[in-house]
């Protein structure tokens, strides 16, 4: 196949990282559409995405509308005459008026094995709900959310050590490979690219941050899933002398327990062991209000009495948020 000319849409680094594979094939981007600058620090001030920013380096032309919807914004895309438009983590929807302008469509590079976990939080969702594998799925769009036939799919084993951080990364490395592998090899996908079973999918909404407030009457296991989940974007919380303390690295135990669910049963410069329903929970990572991720010893070197067996972290928020 000939050389490309290519319009890139994304927004965050993992999107950023597929961008790069690209910068280093022989083929052209033409444009790079990213979500707006957003506020973001004490200060609130305007932050580029890690695309822009990307882009802006190798002197890419950015765009950066609010919609797609817009005839102006769709014009402004048919301009700059596509071969293909390749999406991301983008974060807007595509329209089919948007979808029929490149010559060869609109494809996606998706985190999960579709149709399982088709939305905006394959990670978080395959990872809370205890799935041993995951990966990437290259698909062309259509209209639905993520419903495309797929043309490629690159499988990965979670790991008991994956939280989102480390999973997202391992996701990029496979996802840029197969990116460019499907470049390679476009037509001939597009020939064998296979329908979905949309009796097999399943929903990956973004994690509210209700979900990240642990209810400790649950099992170390389901916990843990929850802590892991939310590292890095929507991390796990507990209510601890009516402060929020976040929960960031733990690994369930077999020990069993007969304390109250949540109590601090043990304290020691490793791990602080909580009592979940029936089993413990060793916690190793924390972080205090305004603090940066401290280890339990160096908490117990500063706030001992916070961390003192038998005190409680609680379920349920002692104010309004």
């Amino acid at each position: 196949m000939q050389p490309l000319r290519i319009v890139f849409a994304g927004t965050p680094p993992f999107a950023a990282q597929h961008l790069e594979s690209l910068l280093a094939t022989e083929h052209r981007i033409v444009g790079v559409y990213t979500q707006p600058d957003r506020a973001a620090g004490r200060g609130k001030q305007l932050h580029p995405s890690a695309v822009k920013y990307l882009a802006q380096t190798h002197e890419l032309p950015v765009y950066q509308p609010v919609s797609l919807r817009s005839v102006e914004a769709q014009q402004t895309l048919a301009e700059l005459r596509p071969d293909l438009m390749i999406v991301v983590a983008y974060g807007l929807l595509l329209p089919q008026a948007v979808l029929d302008i490149p010559r060869f469509g609109c494809i996606n590079v998706h985190a999960s094995l579709l149709p399982r976990w088709r939305g905006a939080a394959p990670i978080e969702r395959a990872l809370l709900a205890g799935d041993k594998e995951t990966g990437v799925t290259i698909m062309q769009m259509d209209k639905g959310l993520d419903t495309g036939p797929m043309l490629y799919k690159i499988p990965l084993a979670i790991t008991e050590d994956d939280d989102r951080q480390t999973l997202e990364s391992r996701l990029a490395d496979i996802g840029r490979i197969g990116l460019v592998y499907c470049l390679q090899n476009l037509e001939a996908l597009r020939e064998t690219a296979q329908t979905q079973d949309d009796h097999l999918s399943t929903y990956a909404s973004k994690l509210d941050k209700a979900e990240a407030l642990i209810n400790w009457e649950q099992s170390a296991e389901s916990i843990n899933l929850q802590i892991r989940s939310g590292i890095g974007r929507t991390p796990a919380y507990s209510i601890l002398g009516g402060e929020r303390i976040r929960l960031l690295r733990a690994r369930p135990s077999s020990e069993r327990t007969t304390a109250v669910p949540g109590t601090i049963v043990q304290a020691d410069r490793d791990r602080l062991s909580i009592a979940c329903a029936n089993s413990l929970l060793n916690v190793t990572l924390m972080q205090l209000p305004g603090k940066n991720p401290l280890s339990i010893g160096e908490i117990l070197n500063s706030r001992k009495e916070l961390l003192a067996p038998g005190q409680r972290f609680s379920s349920t928020e002692p104010f309004a948020t």
